[in-house]
């Protein structure tokens, strides 16, 4: 538990219950379940957990160092070439990395003012899903996105814009909307520990 800017701010977080998932016949990664439970009011969500895998906090560091120049920045578990998700100790750490990196972040109010933060932490959209709605450029807001997390309001609103976007080509340019990627998540297979 962290104490965060005030004795009455808590914010809990823990990375969790990774999942090995299988990509295609020769890629596999994992991911990890990241709960937060809090009563600071910097996050909309008092509870959420979402899955986030290793590339996907590179991708939210890099964020934060470009919005925060001056601060410098906790470090993440360090890549490892030879990481096996079959081995308990390597994803124990790497696990422990990604909290250390976490409660870091939360004890700087200007950290965490950026919403692509806040998306990361409490909703499931994908990265491309989180730059488009953190720089205004889908239907829905940040705040719609985290109170919907794990709904398929999102999914139903994006399907709408791609298939505007398909009927039409130029609805695209004159309204801003453009048809939204979404890369597959692997397919989940058992995580073994041996």
């Amino acid at each position: 538990m962290l104490e965060n800017r005030s004795n009455s701010d808590l914010i809990s977080i823990c990375v969790q219950d990774p999942r090995l998932l299988k990509e295609d016949l020769w890629h596999t990664h994992v991911d990890y379940e990241i709960c937060l439970h809090t009563n600071s009011m910097c996050f909309r969500k008092k509870s959420s957990c979402v899955r986030r895998r290793y590339s996907e906090f590179v991708w939210l560091r890099h964020c934060l160092e470009q919005n925060a120049l001056i601060i410098e920045l906790p470090k993440l578990p360090s890549w490892n070439p030879f990481f096996s998700s079959k081995n308990p100790e390597q994803v124990a750490q790497r696990m422990k990395g990604f909290e250390e990196f976490l409660q870091s972040i939360f004890q700087n109010p200007l950290l965490l003012s950026d919403s692509r933060l806040h998306l990361f932490l409490q909703s499931d959209l994908s990265i491309t899903r989180i730059e488009r709605c953190a720089s205004g450029k889908t239907r829905y807001t940040v705040a719609e996105a985290i109170q919907q997390c794990n709904s398929s309001f999102i999914g139903s609103l994006e399907d709408k814009v791609a298939s505007c976007d398909s009927d039409c080509e130029s609805s695209s340019s004159s309204t801003g909307y453009h048809s939204v990627d979404t890369p597959e998540r692997g397919t989940p297979v058992p995580f073994s520990e041996s």
